[in-house]
């Protein structure tokens, strides 16, 4: 028969290793292991913030804080007044983990490496004393005389308690629904737009404050959602702050366009097309010798303008003194109005998010005990909490597995 463990992870990732950190450290005369199905542990901790580690963010009111949260928003309020930002870098900084506030907000180690992050925790596991057990892909799990039974590809163990720690695992998810939970279906988030456009393409690095709106087709005239910030220009379409919280936000419904979708895209987002108008007239009246190319007036990189011009059809030899009425119009009309099709998605960086998970109405967010289950907790990303770029997915999973770690 299996031995006895007090409390056994499923999932040696950030949230697994965070729970059974502070839990063996709270209840030192409890057994506790980690099981984890791959070789290595901690891998999104690893390639995270381009390998640096975002580990969470410069918001300090849990009522801000959840406002970056598209699923969990409301859930997270009462967990963020337990346990957030400043909490994890007080932990971190008395563990001797010295961290820095970027411009954008994101904090990260002073090293700027994630190892720092993970011998921090790896550190913790040994010192209190947690089994690491890798190569454990668990295929089922059982509540059986008042203790769950766990088997894996090769061996069976026997858990008091149990924690669900496995991201967007779809083999975890369907033993959780085949045991009564509501599992949300899983849709990518914080993806970049593909975009079909190899002169755009040509301008991969520039980036742009933008206003930014989502329409089904080319017909609509009600967008789905909008969103505001710098939209970075790629090899392959359109990335950046802007870009990611519409696919944050928009994750399921643009899902159901199979990301087929348009976007308007306003290049000069506080000024009105009235008003680029009326300063493109006045760059005709001032500069009537002078080529069109060679002069913009609102401080667009070149590059960009000369892109905007092809797109208006206006000569680049042009001079300011031939420009007409209908060429004005156009180059205002692609200024603050630019229509482009989205043809798919691609990955953020090495980052993949999910929209989806165990559905919130399951959860005590007290504890983060399930409600359908016996002596079982479930943190992290198998929840269907997600956020958007910054650090904010990771302060869920510290704020999770932290509160279930100290609670009953």
């Amino acid at each position: 028969m299996a031995e006895v463990i007090d409390c056994i992870v499923i999932g040696g990732g950030a949230s697994g290793f965070f729970f059974a950190a502070n839990y063996a450290e709270q209840n030192p005369d409890h057994s506790v292991s980690i099981l984890e199905k791959s070789k290595k542990v901690l891998q999104k901790v690893k390639i995270s913030g381009g390998g640096r580690c975002n580990v969470t963010h410069a918001e300090f009111l849990p009522k801000e804080l959840t406002s970056h949260y598209p699923r969990g928003e409301k859930e997270l309020i009462g967990p963020f007044h337990q346990f957030m930002t400043g909490d994890m870098m007080a932990w971190l900084e008395e563990r001797g983990i010295e961290l820095k506030v970027e411009d954008d907000g994101r904090i990260f180690p002073v090293t700027d490496d994630s190892q720092t992050i993970i011998d921090c925790f790896m550190d913790e596991i040994y010192k209190n004393n947690v089994q690491v057990k890798t190569s454990q892909a668990v295929t089922q799990f059982d509540f059986i005389d008042n203790y769950w039974k766990i088997t894996t590809k090769t061996d069976q163990f026997k858990a008091s308690q149990l924690i669900i720690s496995t991201g967007s695992s779809i083999k975890i998810w369907n033993e959780l629904a085949r045991h009564g939970h509501r599992i949300i279906s899983p849709t990518p988030s914080l993806f970049t737009f593909n975009i079909h456009d190899s002169e755009l393409n040509k301008l991969t690095g520039l980036s742009l404050n933008t206003h930014i709106k989502l329409y089904k087709s080319r017909n609509e005239k009600r967008s789905i959602l909008e969103s505001t910030g710098d939209t970075l220009i790629t090899h392959w379409g359109l990335s950046g702050p802007c870009i990611l919280k519409l696919s944050a936000w928009g994750a399921k419904a643009i899902n159901e366009l199979d990301y087929q979708c348009v976007i308007r895209i306003n290049w000069l987002p506080h000024i009105r097309l009235e008003e680029i108008e009326d300063s493109l007239q006045q760059m005709k009246l001032e500069n009537a010798k002078k080529q069109v190319s060679k002069q913009n007036r609102f401080d667009l990189p070149k590059r960009f303008w000369l892109y905007i011009l092809n797109r208006s059809k206006v000569s680049h030899e042009k001079i300011w003194a031939d420009v007409n009425k209908a060429d004005i119009h156009n180059i205002a009309q692609n200024l603050n109005a630019f229509l482009m099709d989205v043809k798919g998605k691609s990955t953020f960086k090495d980052e993949f998010v999910t929209a989806g998970g165990v559905d919130l109405k399951e959860i005590d967010f007290k504890t983060y005990k399930s409600k359908k289950l016996p002596q079982l907790k479930i943190i992290g990303e198998a929840l269907n909490i997600d956020a958007i770029t910054g650090g904010f997915n990771f302060q869920s999973a510290w704020t999770s597995a932290y509160i279930a770690a100290t609670s009953d």
